[in-house]
């Protein structure tokens, strides 16, 4: 009787551990089909851990990837939002895919630090408007580091400069799907991204601001790597988390 009082209270163990993965270039449907499999692992450990007394824990990840020339609609965006037709996106060679992330429309393409973080938010806090406020926040203290003055916006998510002046733009889209506290889908830093890919949409459905790059704004091209690296370290610090490459 004792130990199944014990096993009913079925003890929830968290870990703080992330494991960090860069796919390099890949397809953006064939990340997208990688980030649901290891979403519904996770989702599967957290249902099975129901009925153990002793659970599992359940794994943490942040993909890094870059995408060959792709838009992406998400679940509330307007098709309106794609200024391409079929035969100019075939002549630029950019596919075009709807997706099950939150938000509207937007670019992916070499360049960019695109960034998945697939994460059980039950070993970190239950929040998701804070874990959107510290995905920003995360992005805002990179560029920083690289002299970069950026905010977020009250009124849009992402990462914006000149928030509230005529030339505000964007620098870093975000975009995310929770299921059972399981994240996916995540950000993309405009590092080196050709801006004018942009062109063939309304970013985000957003129509009087702009987009922005770290190379356009410093005037220079510069290593993602670099920029990778700061990124996981300010994201360690704010989840509290250990990295594991």
């Amino acid at each position: 009787m004792f130990f199944n009082f014990i096993k009913n209270l079925n003890p929830l163990i968290k870990t703080n551990k992330i494991i960090v993965r860069d796919l390099g270039i890949l397809n953006y449907m064939d990340c997208f089909e990688m980030q649901k499999q290891i979403q519904n692992e996770i989702i599967q450990i957290k249902l099975n851990n129901r009925n153990k007394s002793i659970p599992k824990n359940t794994p943490n990840y942040l993909l890094f990837v870059e995408h060959n020339h792709v838009y992406t609609l998400g679940k509330s965006g307007d098709n309106k939002n794609l200024l391409f037709d079929e035969n100019k996106l075939k002549q630029k060679g950019i596919q075009f895919h709807k997706t099950n992330r939150g938000g509207d429309i937007t670019y992916h393409g070499p360049g960019q630090l695109v960034c998945y973080p697939i994460l059980d938010m039950e070993n970190f806090y239950t929040d998701i408007h804070r874990y959107l406020r510290d995905l920003e926040g995360i992005v805002i203290e990179t560029l920083n580091f690289f002299g970069i003055k950026a905010s977020g916006n009250t009124n849009e998510t992402g990462v914006w400069l000149d928030v509230g002046n005529i030339n505000e733009r964007k620098i870093c889209a975000m975009g995310i799907k929770v299921s059972r506290w399981v994240t996916m889908h995540g950000l993309a830093l405009n590092i080196n991204t050709d801006l004018s890919y942009f062109d063939g949409i309304i970013p985000c459905g957003i129509t009087n601001k702009g987009v922005t790059s770290i190379s356009n704004e410093l005037n220079k091209k510069i290593n993602v790597n670099d920029v990778k690296k700061v990124f996981i370290q300010k994201f360690s610090e704010k989840f509290n988390a250990i990295t594991e490459f």
